[in-house]
């Protein structure tokens, strides 16, 4: 990716190994997670994928004990062997699971502050 594309994008994304599956309807795929964000996640493609990319989803992340990022999602985009998806809804402790993540992984609260005030404008 090259630096102009990096300044723009508002997201830092986290390289994050979890167990990781994607729903809609009665269909459930296990994912490999590739990495996320705020706003995201990009996956593998499972090799059995048929999902509909008309209607959402429901990505599963399993960040160990009973602790669960739940958010509902939308395929953005499908390229090669990965799939984007962008958050569309997400929980009050999903987010706070997924906040601390970041923050962790990041090590700047200032950097973690903007994000969450990138979000708040996307949101509003």
């Amino acid at each position: 990716m090259s630096e102009i594309s990096q300044e723009r994008r508002r997201f830092q994304r986290i390289d994050f190994d979890a167990p990781t599956e994607i729903v809609q309807g009665e269909q459930r795929w296990p994912a490999e997670l590739h990495d996320l964000s705020l706003k995201g996640l990009l996956i593998r493609r499972p090799a059995d994928w048929n999902g509909d990319a008309e209607r959402p989803f429901e990505a599963l992340i399993e960040l160990g004990g009973d602790i669960r990022v739940r958010m509902e999602v939308e395929l953005a985009r499908s390229q090669d062997d990965l799939l984007g998806f962008i958050c569309r809804h997400i929980d009050l402790d999903s987010i706070s699971h997924l906040r601390r993540l970041v923050e962790l992984n990041l090590g700047d609260e200032a950097l973690l502050e903007r994000e969450l005030a990138a979000l708040g404008d996307e949101q509003a």
